[in-house]
């Protein structure tokens, strides 16, 4: 089974590449989406972050209060560090059952879409690495302008990413998301193509 990772930085619209892909019939491994499956209050971790962080983590719906989950675990390097310890080895288990039911399957390629995917090392992991890019500037803008994010909370947060030279180095594949989603089919339509040549 071929596998691909899909990342991107912060704005790139990597979730865009990904919709696209599923669309297209690839069976697409969400990491962010495993992140929150894991915290859901019947599971075991929602347990232990409220032992440890308090009941002030649950919001008014009776699920995590994420923000206010963040605010407390990224308060000292030791909170972070209890988090990791609750949530990465379920992560780590849940996104390897998904990946073994795909080859039980018979999938014949699997997109992991990781944001971290090379901060972490996983891309080392794949057959495949695909890089969401867009200009820096227009990235900020998008995230300012239909996230509703602070310029200085965005500035942040790629300075916290890998750089676009560190992600086009581990690159196969570099898409440009610079323009309007109908100029993403040729490149998604090329991306198919060479993943049909891998995995035949």
């Amino acid at each position: 089974m071929l596998t691909i990772g899909l990342t991107g930085g912060i704005g790139s619209g990597k979730s865009t590449v990904s919709a696209l892909l599923r669309e297209r019939g690839l069976t697409v491994i969400d990491a962010d989406q495993i992140a929150r499956d894991i915290v859901e209050p019947d599971q075991p971790a929602f347990a232990e972050l409220v032992a440890h962080f308090g009941e002030g983590i649950i919001g008014d719906d009776g699920h995590l209060n994420r923000p206010e989950l963040a605010r407390l675990a990224f308060a000292a390097p030791e909170e972070t560090a209890v988090l990791n310890q609750i949530t990465h080895p379920r992560i780590t288990e849940e996104t390897a059952r998904r990946f073994a039911e795909a080859a039980a399957r018979g999938e014949r390629a699997v997109v992991y879409d990781m944001p971290l995917l090379i901060e972490n090392g996983h891309d080392k992991d794949m057959d495949l690495v695909v890089v969401v890019e867009v200009d820096r500037a227009e990235r900020i803008r998008r995230l300012v302008q239909t996230r509703g994010l602070a310029e200085e909370d965005v500035r942040r947060r790629m300075a916290a990413q890998a750089s676009d030279g560190e992600r086009r180095a581990a690159a196969d594949v570099v898409i440009d998301n610079n323009g309007a989603i109908a100029d993403l089919e040729p490149a998604i339509d090329a991306l198919l193509e060479r993943i049909d040549q891998y995995a035949s």
